[in-house]
């Protein structure tokens, strides 16, 4: 529970107070969040899971448009996540990444080319310098887990047939495997690796 200012009473947070902060900000394009400073209200029970799906206290979030407004107002500060308004800052949980690039176009080729990423909730982001993949390796299983930067520091994982394209179309450049957009490589595995399946 938010701590009251003085004479007002304390705020709990609640998914329908953010979305009216949030309509009652409402901007061209992606919320200015990276300019809001808010005051620290709590947690939320809010999770996203790993497949993309956004839970409010246990249960999904099947609206959307409303999921789309969350994901818009999405911060990440010293390793946590955080829904963010003009007036209030609450905690959520975030199982792996925010985001799951789910399809990518490609255009161009070799060197030349450029993957555009799309995620489940309508961002998009032409993997580059600015956007960059990057591989995390299970110790365990040796799974790799694909990621792409979408905007800021928050991250979008890369699903399974996506990455199974990204194979298809990858190219060995310095003992890599992997893939160029936006004029650079990225890498997916070692060349000796994958000759040695």
């Amino acid at each position: 529970m938010a701590k009251a200012m003085s004479g007002q009473k304390p705020v709990t947070p609640s998914p329908d107070g953010l979305a009216a902060s949030v309509n009652a900000a409402k901007t061209k394009g992606l919320p200015p969040v990276h300019l809001w400073n808010p005051p620290f209200c709590g947690d939320l029970d809010m999770q996203i899971k790993k497949d993309g799906t956004w839970t409010y206290m246990g249960s999904p979030i099947n609206r959307f448009e409303l999921v789309k407004l969350f994901s818009s107002i999405l911060k990440k500060e010293d390793g946590k996540y955080y829904l963010v308004t003009p007036v209030e800052k609450v905690g959520i949980t975030v199982e792996d990444a925010p985001f799951v690039a789910v399809d990518f176009d490609r255009s161009g080729d070799g060197e030349a080319q450029n993957l555009n990423f799309a995620t489940h909730v309508g961002d998009t982001a032409i993997a580059g310098a600015e956007h960059p993949i990057r591989i995390v390796i299970d110790p365990e299983t040796d799974e790799p887990s694909p990621y792409i930067l979408v905007r800021s520091n928050l991250e979008a994982r890369i699903d399974r047939k996506s990455f199974y394209r990204l194979v298809d179309i990858g190219a060995h450049h310095d003992d890599w495997f992997g893939v160029w957009s936006g004029g650079q490589f990225f890498p997916l595995i070692p060349s000796a690796e994958l000759d040695s399946v």
